[in-house]
C-alpha cells in the first residue's frame, strides 16, 4: 500500500514517480522550517508579526519558561520524537529548533 507519491514530468515528457510510505513527504530543511514556523505562529502566546528565525522566545517574544516548555512539547508532537530537557534548554530560537530537528533526522543541506 502506498501512502503517498509524487509524480513529476521532465522536459522530455518522461514521468518520474517517487513514493514514500510514512504518509508524509520526505523532510527537507525547507519543510522543517515551514512546519516549525507554522507551529509557532499557531501558538496563542506568540505574535506572528514578531516571529523570525532569529526571534528569542524569552527576550524577543516575551515567553516565560513554562511557555518555552509548551513550545518544545509542540515540536515533539509535530515531529514525533522526544527532545531531552538538556537539549530543550538550548533551543531558544526557531532556527535552533530547525537545526536540531534537521540533525536528529539526518537532514544536511
Amino acid at each position: 500500500m502506498v501512502s503517498g507519491a509524487v509524480i513529476s514530468v521532465d522536459k522530455e515528457s518522461r514521468v518520474e514517480q517517487t513514493r514514500w510510505y510514512s504518509g508524509k513527504p520526505p523532510l527537507t530543511l525547507n519543510v522543517i522550517q515551514e512546519r516549525v514556523l507554522l507551529s509557532l505562529k499557531l501558538y496563542d502566546k506568540i505574535d506572528p508579526t514578531k516571529l523570525t528565525l532569529d526571534s528569542h522566545f524569552i527576550n524577543d517574544l516575551g515567553l516565560d519558561s513554562l511557555d518555552h516548555v509548551e513550545v518544545i512539547m509542540a515540536m515533539e508532537d509535530e515531529f514525533g520524537f522526544e527532545i531531552p530537557d538538556m537539549d530543550a534548554e538550548k533551543l531558544l530560537k526557531p532556527k535552533d529548533i530547525i537545526r536540531y530537528v534537521a540533525d536528529k533526522e539526518d537532514i544536511y543541506e
